[in-house]
């Protein structure tokens, strides 16, 4: 397993077709949500991903919200069960220091998911919200 982590600028055109494949499938296909995914946050995102033999298999993107905060989004797994979530997570967490310079970072997780979030040492902060007709809350880390 190895981790990439690049700038979007840095990105291959195969890279990024691979990681909005993953996107898609994951948060259009398998969720049955169709949202509009190509948000404009790619451009000023840091990209991290775990692949496995040319394939992704866990990714997720940071950048910096404003002076203080980093925001971790679009985080998936493709592969349940081998811990890549957690992988990627901590990876993320790591960059948001290392790259973007910022030890408070928030997410907007979806709400089934606080639990892992949690294991990470994220809270929840403020009340459940819909987004994509989906629920989600703002949780948040400092390190």
């Amino acid at each position: 397993m190895e981790l990439k982590i690049k700038h979007f600028d840095q990105l291959s055109a195969a890279e990024l077709y691979k990681l909005l494949q993953v996107r898609s499938a994951v948060f259009v296909v398998e969720q049955n949500c169709a949202y509009q995914d190509l948000d404009g946050l790619d451009q000023k995102s840091c990209h991290l991903w775990l692949e496995e033999n040319g394939e992704i298999k866990a990714c997720l993107r940071i950048f910096a919200a404003d002076d203080k905060w980093a925001k971790i989004g679009r985080v998936i797994t493709t592969e349940r069960g081998r811990g890549l979530g957690a992988d990627i997570l901590k990876a993320g967490i790591t960059a948001c220091k290392e790259i973007l310079d910022r030890d408070k970072i928030f997410i907007e997780a979806q709400c089934y998911a606080t639990g892992f979030y949690e294991k990470a040492g994220f809270v929840c902060v403020g009340e459940e919200f819909l987004e994509d007709g989906i629920p989600h809350i703002k949780m948040i880390k400092e390190q």
